[in-house]
């Protein structure tokens, strides 16, 4: 049986709660406040700890293709980065029946699947092992490569992504995408994906690459300036969540008023965006699809 006698009270955390774990771990509050802040979210039989254990993300139990999954082969690939930080590690995965006892294993679409502002944890790499089974090639690069990686968790994670210099690290996703394309085993096309601090990286991908980029899916994240929105040749699919669209006033930190239909707005100006979807979910905690039952994925790949 899979659900536990806590799993009802995790289920019922308001959207301000998790607006709180999304102010402290971008960290725009500090642990005390979000401490502090969790207190009043200690209700009707709710312990602090169970408060902030439900807010947690919960990567084994949200874990839906496992590493030793025999339908995958994946694979760490460090690769140079002579614009950024001078290299740049990532996880690669690829459908295993698409490595044949053929010369010339097939060639699949890539995808470039960018994480959040800690690095490369463990739902990101579950996220490109799904794009492997739906017969993508996916590359996973971490940002935090100069820096030694991720560091296991994301509150560390965290604290180490504000040390790296940030245009470095776009030229090393640059550098990602572009030996991504140019793979033998690629065909030529492919798209990004990202959540959040990634979502800001899929849209300005968007206008770097311009025709070298196919599609592009940002979850959230900030947008391309106006003035570069011409430059995108590729569709694009938008996610943004109701949560930051209402301004949440949470912890004396008002979230920005409309930002997500700003966003979407933007976006769409370009006339090559083949499809645009205004998500209505509540929190980028639960959008990223790192605690169990909540995902992404299958709109992803449609």
């Amino acid at each position: 049986m899979e659900s536990t006698k806590s799993e009802p009270k995790k289920a019922n955390l308001p959207s301000e709660a998790i607006e709180l774990y999304n102010l402290f771990i971008h960290g725009v509050i500090s642990r005390r406040a979000f401490l502090n802040g969790v207190q009043k979210f200690a209700i009707g039989g709710l312990t602090v700890a169970m408060v902030i254990d439900g807010l947690m993300p919960k990567y084994a139990e949200a874990q839906q293709v496992a590493k030793n999954d025999d339908r995958i082969k994946a694979s760490y690939e460090t690769i140079p980065s002579p614009q950024g930080n001078g290299k740049i590690k990532g996880y690669l995965v690829r459908p295993m029946g698409a490595d044949t006892r053929d010369a010339m294993p097939a060639k699949l679409p890539g995808i470039i699947v960018v994480h959040e502002n800690r690095g490369l944890n463990p739902h990101i790499e579950d996220v490109a092992r799904r794009l492997a089974l739906a017969n993508f090639m996916a590359f996973a690069p971490d940002g935090l490569t100069s820096l030694g990686g991720f560091p296991g968790d994301d509150y560390n994670g965290g604290q180490l992504f504000m040390k790296v210099d940030g245009k470095k690290m776009f030229e090393d996703f640059v550098a990602a995408a572009m030996w991504l394309k140019s793979r033998p085993d690629c065909t030529g096309k492919i798209g990004i994906t990202g959540f959040c601090f990634g979502g800001s990286v899929s849209n300005n991908m968007a206008t770097r690459l311009g025709a070298d980029l196919s599609a592009a899916a940002p979850f959230y994240g900030g947008p391309p300036m106006d003035a570069d929105i011409p430059k995108i040749k590729a569709a694009i699919l938008v996610h943004q969540g109701v949560g930051h669209a209402a301004g949440i006033d949470v912890a004396g930190v008002r979230q920005g008023p409309k930002r997500d239909q700003r966003t979407a707005r933007r976006l769409y100006l370009s006339e090559r965006c083949a499809r645009l979807q205004l998500r209505c979910d509540a929190g980028s905690l639960q959008q990223r699809g790192s605690r169990p039952s909540l995902g992404t994925h299958d709109r992803l790949v449609q």
